[in-house]
């Protein structure tokens, strides 16, 4: 159950109210902004009668919410939540493009990097440091070093980072990183999710390749209802019977996502395709369904990667895929 109460309703009232609802058993979670809070009402919610909750001179409208997570529900928040990093912002008509290389590999590498992605217009710079790999024996990043040298490259840019944290162990090693990645494998790590939720860093939250959209949105919840409203969802590819790409693209979940959630909506054409001649259509096709955001990865000499140089584009060629990503914006006005 949520309730909606009116505009600027005095402190006092929702007080009264709030002390009501929790003498009846109710968990009470408030949301919302300062001027337009709603209780969003969990646990044992049986005694609560909503006409009498309706009678409170706070209140604007109780509504019992068929959906399971109502803090990401579209239904209780209408317009589109806008998440800022920097100067950049994702949701609510705004569109960022984030690229890098999957992993950082040296500091030669990753500054290098980081100069092609602020040269073709990139808005967050995104770099692997600790890398969850399907074999124990492929390159999994190089740890904390991975990660400071990444927030050096970022600092000397002036781009934002981004990048994949696996573990609550190494929540103090990402104090310095502007948006943390919760990928495909951790989407559904709840003690993971929780922590996040109790910090204000943005959160990029994956898909799990096995996840249904409704599981994903149920993940977000986690993190929304531990207080964190800076949740951005990825869409990465699922698993499918094909074999061809390296995942399926689910484009589909772009405006499905949008009818649901207000949450912002970004795409990651290159762990759904594997192949770097696949990357820019998938992106551009994103860009076209309403994405608010597109992650792809660049590479100074994908031949020579430790990870993923197949699916990595070459400067040259994120610098197009930018300027033809604005175009399809445009267009699609």
């Amino acid at each position: 159950m949520v309730i909606l109460l009116k505009q600027h309703a005095p402190q006092a009232e929702q007080e009264r109210l709030l002390a009501w609802l929790r003498e009846l058993g109710a968990e009470v979670r408030v949301t919302g902004t300062p001027e337009r809070p709603f209780f969003c009402l969990t646990g044992d919610i049986s005694r609560i009668d909503p006409s009498l909750a309706a009678r409170f001179p706070a209140v604007e409208d109780v509504l019992r919410l068929t959906e399971p997570y109502p803090l990401c529900s579209r239904r209780l928040h209408p317009e589109p939540t806008v998440v800022s990093v920097g100067g950049a912002r994702f949701g609510g008509g705004n569109f960022g493009l984030i690229a890098g290389p999957c992993a950082v590999e040296s500091e030669e590498q990753i500054f290098t990097a980081a100069r092609q992605a602020k040269a073709a217009g990139v808005c967050l710079l995104r770099g692997g440091a600790f890398k969850p790999r399907t074999s124990p024996y492929d390159f999994s990043g190089l740890g904390a070093e991975g990660l400071r040298l990444l927030i050096a490259a970022g600092h000397e840019t002036g781009l934002p980072v981004v990048s994949e944290l696996m573990s609550t162990a190494q929540l103090d090693a990402f104090a310095d990183v502007d948006v943390i990645q919760i990928g495909a494998r951790n989407m559904q790590n709840f003690d993971l999710l929780r922590a996040l939720g109790r910090s204000e860093k943005p959160v990029l939250l994956k898909r799990g390749v096995g996840a249904t959209l409704q599981e994903l949105l149920l993940s977000a919840e986690y993190l929304l209802a531990a207080g964190n409203p800076r949740v951005m969802l990825c869409e990465r590819g699922i698993r499918t019977f094909d074999t061809f790409t390296r995942g399926t693209l689910d484009l589909a979940a772009v405006p499905a996502l949008h009818e649901m959630t207000h949450l912002p909506v970004l795409v990651d054409p290159s762990h759904a395709a594997g192949r770097a001649a696949l990357v820019t259509p998938l992106a551009l096709a994103a860009a076209a369904c309403g994405a608010d955001g597109v992650m792809v990865e660049m590479h100074p000499d994908p031949l020579h990667a430790r990870c993923d140089g197949a699916q990595a584009l070459l400067p040259e060629e994120l610098a197009a895929l930018s300027q033809r990503l604005h175009a399809v914006r445009e267009a699609c006005r």
